[in-house]
């Protein structure tokens, strides 16, 4: 099987429809996707599904552990669930209100259009990435990096602390909603070793169950530590992309190193609580 269980479509900060996304996934021959939106739950029920392509319920929570803004990937869940879906409302609305409160800081810089700029996508989740995108769009910054250099990061002119809930209640939310709790791209925190180590027993006392061991990029020496501390805390292994968009030619869906066999065994698709993955 070839898998990507970590991307994102124009509902999030993708640049693409998830029907695109489909289609690019059976271009490339993956066997299984999850489309694994930020705060947000993408709407499989009009998807046109390739032949030979499952499609795994998926998405990627915001939180915060210890003053760190943390990424989840739930797998597996129901997109139903009144209380993810009650949850999800409010993650958008704390969005939304971040973005509003960073559009009043630009408009006091002289710098108008966010607003509109935001609502003219089809995106339900905006985040820090539109905003960048906005300030390059209208020449305001060079580049991506720049934009969050200068305005976005906490050092940044019109930067907005976010307000996400704890870990331990993300968790909470993608289990109750039948899904596997995922610490997202572990080795993108820029922790110590030790702090690294202390996030991942707090998220096994929580109950989160699996570490993406490989994404997009990733440095082969820290996928294989992050295999080590998933073989020794008995966690399962996921792995993803994190494919945004297709002029990034750094990154494709199904792009990333190849989860290590002796992994394999505990690879997300053997949990207990998956069944088949192949239901869907």
């Amino acid at each position: 099987m070839k898998i990507d269980f970590h991307c994102h479509s124009h509902f999030s900060d993708g640049h693409h429809s998830p029907q695109f996304l489909l289609q690019r996934a059976a271009q490339n021959q993956l066997t299984h996707l999850a489309i694994t939106d930020h705060d947000c739950i993408t709407d499989l029920s009009n998807l046109e599904i390739p032949p030979g392509l499952t499609l795994v319920p998926g998405i990627e929570i915001s939180c915060n552990w210890n003053k760190h803004e943390i990424h989840l990937v739930g797998l597996h869940i129901d997109n139903s669930h009144p209380k993810l879906n009650a949850f999800i409302n409010g993650q958008q609305q704390a969005r939304t209100e971040r973005v509003s409160r960073i559009s009043e800081k630009l408009e006091k810089l002289g710098v108008s259009g966010l607003l509109e700029f935001m609502e003219a996508k089809p995106c339900l989740s905006w985040t820090r990435s539109h905003v960048a995108e906005f300030l390059v769009s209208e020449g305001h910054s060079k580049t991506f990096q720049k934009a969050f250099k200068k305005f976005l990061k906490p050092s940044g002119s019109v930067y907005v602390a976010a307000q996400w809930p704890a870990l331990n209640e993300a968790i909470s939310i993608i289990k109750q909603a039948g899904g596997v709790a995922v610490l997202a791209h572990p080795s993108r925190y820029n922790l110590t070793n030790t702090r690294l180590l202390s996030l991942i027993n707090d998220f096994i006392l929580a109950e989160g169950e699996a570490i993406e061991v490989s994404i997009g990029g990733i440095d082969p020496l820290k996928s294989r530590a992050l295999c080590n501390i998933a073989l020794q805390r008995n966690l399962f292994v996921s792995a993803g992309s994190d494919f945004h968009a297709a002029d990034r030619q750094w990154t494709d869906l199904g792009k990333f190193p190849a989860i290590e066999s002796r992994v394999i065994k505990n690879a997300i698709w053997n949990h207990s609580r998956w069944h088949s993955i192949d239901q869907y």
